[in-house]
């Protein structure tokens, strides 16, 4: 059965939502434009397929509160995820990461890789991984003030804007309310850099959007290249919020993998 609610964890009460059912479990983390909200177009397509859906909101974002009675802040997202883990009975689970919340998998992944089933980043840059080489190309490439453009700009591609402004209207809404005022971000357990990703020992898949402006396909390719056996698919004429734009290919070259592992 569908539930959802606040697990009490130390330093916090984290907000998630959990498809139910017996079946392997995934877990879902959200970008840093959105919430739990936006998987609204992935969680039920994979607990259709048998899977058990979990998601959570990280802390400064969506429902989550922090509690600064039980342990001192921020904590790291990792050991919020792993907290709700085992909050929620969940052995070994497939862990997908969408743009920010790649970045949480990767830290995961490096630091518990022995509870994931596999890997799946989406979109993600993870801040240039400590890369001076991938810093000085993204500044001589970046659009014109492309940081100060509005979030829809940045991360919705002109054909999905085009074809779905209820879609778009929808995913503003959920944009501009899910992230706190006030609350600091959570740092990683560790420096995320290129080498480190080297040492990733589950089986990765990682998604780049071919119309993703904010993180092109071309920074994706460098991460894929560190990380040994990974696997990369590119998703036509979507931009950085690809489960979003496109769910349906999305969920299926999601469950194609996750089937395999």
């Amino acid at each position: 059965m569908a539930t959802s609610g606040y697990a009490e964890l130390p330093g916090v009460d984290l907000w998630f939502t959990d498809t139910g059912g017996p079946g392997i479990s995934i877990v879902l983390l959200h970008p840093a434009s959105g919430n739990t909200e936006v998987w609204q177009y992935n969680a039920d397509a994979f607990a259709a397929a048998g899977y058990r859906a979990i998601a959570f909101d990280r802390r400064g974002w969506g429902r989550t509160r922090i509690n600064e009675m039980s342990d001192p802040q921020p904590g790291t997202a990792s050991g919020d995820l792993d907290a709700l883990a085992d909050y929620l009975g969940v052995d070994r689970f497939h862990l997908l990461g969408a743009a920010a919340g790649g970045s949480v998998a990767y830290d995961y992944a490096l630091w518990r890789p022995e509870r994931l089933r596999s890997l799946i980043v989406v979109a993600t840059g993870a801040s240039g991984l400590g890369d001076p080489g991938i810093a000085a190309t993204r500044a001589r490439v970046d659009l014109p003030d492309f940081r100060k453009w509005p979030a829809r700009y940045r991360e919705l591609s002109q054909g999905y804007m085009a074809r779905d402004p209820e879609g778009t209207a929808r995913w503003d809404e959920i944009h501009a309310r899910a992230r706190q005022r006030g609350i600091p971000s959570q740092p990683l357990r560790a420096p995320l850099t290129l080498a480190a990703l080297e040492a990733i020992a589950v089986p990765t898949l990682l998604l780049a959007g071919e119309a993703d402006l904010t993180q092109p396909p071309w920074v994706v390719r460098i991460q894929a290249e560190h990380i040994p056996g990974a696997e990369l698919r590119l998703i036509s004429e979507s931009g950085h919020a690809m489960n979003w734009e496109q769910p349906e290919v999305f969920n299926r070259t999601v469950l194609e993998f996750i089937g395999r592992h």
